[in-house]
């Protein structure tokens, strides 16, 4: 079908996304039941499964181990009529640096909210990241098969932790055991589920009726039934009306209820969000001369590096950099620009992956998210293209807050354990820096403790190193951008270079780097570089 339609219809057929929560929401097993809805995977393996099955967008030992996401996944598939790109991220705010990079690479979010819960703390600094950046934002309440909130309240919630109008497109009937499916407010129908012996590893079996059907009442009860159409109607004349531009626009989300454990209202939306999200559009960049222009998704081929992954096969210990293709049509073994690198090269055949699975590509289109092979050829933010003359945005940098020192327990294994600190910083799992007055005494940064887990870990799963680690007095950091000689640093502060070849500062508090910042007015200290 791909080889008849042209570069606009390959486009308006695109649907990329990254899906957003706090830890625990339920966002990677509503990403497992996408894979279920499209057909791509016939049974749905939930993370906490007693039967023990794992998610399919989770490949590390570790987070099959622990039953979280500690690094985004990409994944391509076709649902229904679209092609979709969907990109799993961490929930877990020690792994935010990893996120925020991700959506960089997304053309709209889900944003999924435990309905017991509603807008928990990483959820709102994962939206303002979307806010600043202007994704568009759907939101679901997942869990309605639990006890929960009274969902009018957490509308409420979502317009002003966020700041956002929110819209409901469907309401909940009931919740927690007596949940029992959702009114479609725009075709006004109740759409009734049914619970099934494979507890949601299957498709819900769903059953519509329309608006004022005396069956419902019989399904329902008549109290319940008049009930809910009571608050459809309110919602009516005291909702927020849905305009495309508004959602476009960040201004508003629209909203949806449902169970992804049951798969209660899974497909509705599903079917709604491939016909709101937006597909590829022109992304801004960066021109040669200084200035800043847009790259239309029909210019010719261009992309950027916005993920590395080492070690995702363990078989061939390869390095897998995950690209999203903004413009053109992207063919094997064509030769292009490496902008950082100033030289061409020529393009390796394309994956498409999904968990350790991967699927060669003969063409790629805008909105792709595709994965190549790569020998220290890319680091994250590359541009690549076949023009040049531009740059796609850099990808934003977060300051480390927590420091360490890390080495091997047997010196025999330091060749190996400081190839595994190569690649580890290049995928921008950790951070490295290397004191100015100290250069051979290098730490590890990162953003939060978890991290300094993961990358013990996959030393020694990945690597064979087995490791020591110390944690410094380091709490925070910043960039520094000024002349270092006479920059005043406190007592207990620690000026370093870092892999970029940036100037970082390590402080023990908050309160030292507000000292710092006020005796040096000539220099900033910035927390995003």
């Amino acid at each position: 079908m791909t080889a008849t339609l042209d570069l606009s219809q390959q486009i308006a057929r695109r649907r990329t996304f990254a899906i957003i929560s706090h830890p625990d929401a339920g966002k990677t097993t509503l990403t497992e039941k996408l894979l279920l809805y499209s057909g791509l995977i016939r049974s749905a393996g939930m993370v906490k499964n007693r039967k023990g099955r794992q998610a399919t967008s989770d490949w590390m030992g570790m987070e099959r181990e622990r039953g979280i996401s500690v690094t985004s996944s990409a994944m391509q598939f076709p649902y229904k009529d679209r092609i979709i790109n969907v990109l799993d991220t961490p929930g877990h705010e020690d792994f935010s640096e990893d996120t925020y990079r991700t959506l960089t690479a997304a053309d709209s979010v889900i944003m999924v909210l435990d309905a017991g819960k509603g807008v928990e703390t990483q959820t709102r600094k994962l939206f303002e990241v979307c806010r600043l950046r202007r994704i568009p934002v759907l939101t679901f309440v997942n869990k309605l098969d639990m006890p929960g909130r009274d969902p009018l309240d957490l509308v409420t919630e979502v317009e002003e932790a966020l700041g956002i109008h929110a819209c409901p497109f469907n309401w909940p009937i009931g919740s927690g055991k007596e949940f029992k499916g959702v009114v479609d407010r725009r075709s006004r129908e109740f759409q009734l589920f049914e619970k099934t012996a494979a507890a949601g590893a299957s498709q819900a079996t769903l059953e519509r009726f329309e608006f004022d059907d005396p069956a419902v009442d019989e399904r329902l009860g008549a109290d319940v039934a008049e009930r809910v159409r009571g608050e459809v109607e309110l919602l009516e004349i005291a909702g927020n009306e849905y305009t495309d531009e508004d959602f476009l626009a960040g201004k508003l989300t629209p909203t949806f209820f449902g169970s992804a454990l049951t798969n209660f209202g899974l497909e509705p939306f599903f079917d709604a969000f491939v016909k709101l999200a937006p597909p590829p559009s022109a992304r801004p960049v960066d021109l040669e001369d200084g200035t800043e222009g847009t790259r239309e998704p029909d210019a010719p081929f261009s992309a950027f590096v916005f993920k590395i992954q080492a070690n995702m096969d363990k078989r061939h210990r390869d390095c897998i950099a995950f690209m999203r293709i903004c413009s053109g049509r992207y063919e094997p073994d064509a030769l292009v620009k490496h902008h950082r690198l100033g030289k061409q090269i020529r393009l390796a055949r394309p994956h498409s992956i999904v968990a350790q699975e991967r699927t060669t590509l003969d063409e790629a289109f805008p909105g792709d998210v595709i994965g190549l092979i790569s020998r220290d050829t890319f680091r994250i933010g590359d541009t690549i293209s076949l023009d040049g003359g531009f740059d796609h945005k850099p990808l934003p940098n977060f300051q480390p807050e927590l420091f360490a020192r890390i080495a091997p327990t047997a010196t025999s294994l330091r060749k190996r354990f400081d190839k595994g600190m190569k690649n580890l910083v290049a995928e921008g799992a950790v951070q490295l820096v290397w004191p100015l007055n100290n250069p051979q005494d290098a730490l590890v940064g990162v953003v939060g403790q978890l991290q300094f887990d993961v990358l013990q870990y996959r030393l020694d799963s990945e690597y064979g190193v087995e490791t020591t680690l110390r944690r410094a007095s380091f709490r925070c950091s910043s960039w520094l951008v000024g002349d270092v000689d006479s920059f005043v640093a406190p007592t207990s502060a620690l000026v370093a270079r870092d892999q970029r070849d940036q100037l970082v500062v390590l402080f023990t508090s908050e309160w030292e780097k507000q000292l710092a910042a006020r005796n040096n007015p000539d220099h900033q200290l910035l927390d995003i570089h």
